[in-house]
């Protein structure tokens, strides 16, 4: 069997395509492809306990917009995971790119493709890679909501 390969594995501060990333992942030896793709909310929560700024989380606030910033090693960071679940063999094509800079409601600031040989093997790398991107990739957010508070998610 031939190598999975990390097609893509980037932070970019330009939009995002999600056309781009499913030519990316696309193959003749995969039977599946899944894709996630994250978009910027207009709200964030219910969380529990208390904002940073002492508001109560547990009700859902309007988000006006966002910005991410990312670590000068972010991308690097992405690719050595890419290339880790890319490692046990169940995927056919990997890629992961995600968006710094300043984000408005709908827009897109992460796109995951993988394909794989079978549908199971497709969604469950897909699922680990957006579930250990967001855990392990120092790329932070800050939100700000519409009454004028704001917030920063992911600081060390």
């Amino acid at each position: 069997m031939a190598g999975v390969t990390v097609t893509l594995a980037e932070i970019r501060e330009t939009p995002l395509s999600v056309d781009e990333v499913l030519a990316s992942v696309s193959s003749p030896r995969a039977g599946g492809v899944c894709l996630f793709v994250g978009t910027v909310r207009d709200h964030d929560g219910p969380a529990h306990g208390t904002r940073g700024d002492g508001r109560d989380a547990s009700a859902d606030a309007a988000v006006a917009a966002l910005d991410y910033s990312a670590h000068p090693q972010a991308a690097e960071t992405a690719r050595a995971l890419a290339e880790r679940l890319a490692a046990d063999g169940r995927a056919v094509q990997i890629a992961v790119v995600h968006r710094v800079g300043h984000l408005e409601i709908g827009d897109i600031a992460v796109v995951v493709g993988v394909s794989a040989e079978h549908r199971g093997e497709a969604f469950d790398v897909c699922r680990e890679l957006i579930d250990e991107f967001k855990a392990t990739v120092p790329i932070w957010k800050h939100q700000q909501f519409a009454d004028g508070a704001d917030e920063w998610v992911g600081l060390p």
